[in-house]
């Protein structure tokens, strides 16, 4: 990663086809079985980790809360349209994350003879999927070069001076951010164009845990600057990335 940004109040007016097509292609690796990766009664973590959560090759990881799924799809597909960057949703991992532990609880955590689960053994279960969902999130993390939060009253809770977040998820990943090494883009022997392309009820006893983040770390940006972006990227005839340009536009405070 190079660097993150807090987008606030941004709205984008860009049909939704684009990025709803990239949200299905990051998810249609998903499998039904655990077959392929079971020896005996041992399941092969490595393997399961890497077929469900594979690291993919992208320029932008949307890190957003659950509720603002159709934010980060419409996200994606303004970034893939105006710019051409290839974007990661977050969410796409979410779900596969519960569907494994679905089908790993059924086939391992029910009690014999009943349709009831073992609840140490789905401490278990629960504990290896999680596992699996952080190093995948950490892993993807390290291997984008930008990640945009959207920030929204969906993710972040807290009125505070310090900001935060009820979702355990958004703590890892913008905790993660914190720790993972900082690498400056290389662009030298890139012939990439990046030219416009064309469109493609919650129970009151539930566990509620609250967790700081560190959004004094990343770079605000809103609906102006986001369009202002826009506009320098359709005004340099593609002369340069279009991340580096954000990156001019938007430099990090000391």
């Amino acid at each position: 990663m190079h660097r993150a940004f807090n987008i606030t109040n941004c709205k984008w007016d860009n049909p939704s086809e684009t990025g709803s097509a990239i949200f299905t292609r990051n998810s249609d690796d998903i499998r039904k079985s655990l077959e392929p990766f079971v020896t005996g009664q041992i399941v092969d973590g490595t393997k399961l980790t890497n077929h469900w959560f594979p690291v993919k090759k992208a320029d932008v990881f949307i890190s957003h809360s659950h509720a603002d799924k159709e934010q980060a799809i419409r996200c994606a597909g303004w970034l893939k349209n105006v710019f051409g960057l290839e974007p990661f949703i977050d969410s796409c991992v979410w779900g596969h994350a519960a569907e494994l532990l679905k089908i790993i609880d059924t086939e391992y955590c029910k009690i014999t003879n009943t349709e009831m689960f073992d609840y140490e053994k789905r401490n278990d279960s629960t504990s290896h999927v999680h596992m699996m969902l952080s190093t995948a999130l950490a892993a993807m993390l390290d291997a984008t070069e930008c990640v945009m939060f959207i920030n929204t009253r969906n993710s972040i809770t807290s009125k505070e001076s310090i900001a935060k977040t009820q979702s355990p998820w958004l703590s890892l990943e913008l905790g993660t951010m914190r720790i993972i090494r900082r690498r400056q883009p290389d662009r030298k022997g890139q012939i990439r164009n990046f030219t416009n392309e064309s469109k493609e009820v919650i129970k009151a006893s539930r566990f509620i845990a609250e967790y700081e983040v560190p959004l004094s770390e990343l770079t605000t940006l809103t609906t102006s600057e986001m369009n202002t972006w826009k506009k320098a990227h359709e005004g340099s005839i593609h002369s340069q990335h279009p991340l580096d340009l954000l990156y001019d536009m938007a430099p990090e405070q000391d």
